[in-house]
């Protein structure tokens, strides 16, 4: 696995529309996606020993090595175009204060942004979705 690959709720509308956001920014395309609930994602967990099979959000699998909660955001936005890598700055933050902001908006996000009844975000003609 040489590309990253980001792990979303597909049924979440913000993660949608995050999925969305990186898509229009990922300019070397250097991203895949995958929701968490197929087979694919559920395969690649599991060669991290299950542990990260809780997560039910946003997970960022890169060089080996998975980010979850705010970390994973991070990462993703230090590698987006523009100015968003400046929002890796945030990464000062002791992590505690950051996960538990993205707890908080993570509980809340089908209350707040809404929930699909299935997957909608792959577009059909993006190749970058496993």
């Amino acid at each position: 696995m040489n590309e990253p690959i980001i792990l979303v709720d597909g049924k979440c509308k913000l993660c949608n529309s995050g999925v969305n956001f990186v898509l229009a920014r990922d300019r070397k395309k250097r991203f895949k996606f995958s929701t968490l609930d197929s087979k694919y994602s559920q395969n690649l967990l599991q060669e991290f020993g299950g542990i990260y099979e809780k997560i039910d959000s946003v997970l960022l699998v890169d060089d080996q090595k998975v980010y979850i909660k705010s970390a994973a955001v991070l990462q993703i936005a230090k590698h987006l175009g523009g100015l968003y890598p400046l929002f890796y700055l945030f990464v000062v933050i002791p992590p505690v204060i950051r996960d538990y902001v993205y707890d908080v908006i993570a509980k809340n996000r089908y209350k707040w942004f809404g929930k699909n009844d299935t997957c909608d975000i792959i577009p059909p003609d993006e190749d970058r979705f496993l």
